[in-house]
């Protein structure tokens, strides 16, 4: 790395070796992230050529592992000693802290049960209709008009077609199409107008910004009442108002189901 200003004198031209990577500059992710693989390898950990965060290590029927992304990571395993295991691995090399069983990771809300493992962005989602300022506005009744035709800029002006203006901020759409592609892991019903507006993301215009805001769509109550195993009422539904935290829909929900369960 290159002296600071005030400690080189005129005509040299030493630098400084760089011992430990530090936060904020630009040689530490990248050095931290070639510590922890060379830690994982040599714990026997082999490297995805998929997905270069990923590292599994498999002895016989037990299987574990382990998910990077940046400071944080994920362990999963079929086998209790192989994840203490692991642990045990991370703690020789780094100061870690162990956060229990995972619940929340990158935005994506995790609930178990014994039928399995739910996951959904509940939260995620919100975050994103408070930050849009939609939260006291009329739901939509769908992600997208029917039969709503999109076209890009370029054929506007070769069709002549006016009225339907460029955007001065290109970046405030860009960064909500890259939210909602996101918000797509769990709701795929999105995913085909979202992934259609992401084709125009190098020049948007404001239909393509009126029909993204559109996609943000409210909090629903779905659910269904069984009779020992027969399905005898379901229902899934957006809700008329948007919650402004998680616990406030799932009452909204629950009172729809009490509702029902009193009736039947």
């Amino acid at each position: 790395m290159e002296l600071p200003p005030g400690f080189r004198r005129q005509g040299e031209t030493n630098v400084c070796k760089l011992m430990k990577p530090l936060y904020g500059l630009k040689q530490a992710s990248r050095q931290c992230n070639i510590k922890l693989t060379e830690a994982l390898s040599e714990a026997g950990y082999k490297q995805s050529l998929y997905d270069y965060s990923l590292f599994t290590k498999r002895s016989g029927d037990d299987f574990v592992a382990i998910l990077i992304c940046v400071d944080d990571l994920l362990i999963t395993r079929s086998s209790n000693r192989f994840i203490q295991e692991a642990k045990d691995v991370l703690h020789q090399k780094f100061k870690v802290k162990d956060l229990g069983e995972l619940r929340y990771f990158l935005g994506i809300e995790i609930a178990r049960s014994v039928k399995g493992i739910l996951l959904n962005q509940r939260k995620y989602a919100l975050q994103l209709i408070s930050d849009l300022g939609l939260g006291g506005t009329k739901p939509a009744a769908t992600p997208v008009d029917l039969n709503q035709k999109f076209t890009s800029l370029e054929f506007d002006t070769h069709a002549g077609i006016t009225g339907n203006e460029a955007l001065d901020d290109i970046t405030a759409y860009q960064r909500l199409i890259g939210r909602l592609l996101y918000l797509t892991i769990t709701r795929p019903d999105i995913s085909y107008i979202v992934h259609t507006l992401s084709q125009f993301m190098q020049a948007p215009k404001r239909s393509h910004r009126d029909a993204t805001v559109q996609v943000v769509k409210r909090s629903m109550t779905g659910f269904i009442v069984k009779f020992g195993e027969s399905l005898v009422s379901w229902k899934l539904k957006k809700q008329q108002t948007v919650s402004r935290s998680s616990a406030k829909a799932e009452y909204r929900s629950l009172a729809a189901v009490t509702v029902e369960a009193t009736w039947l």
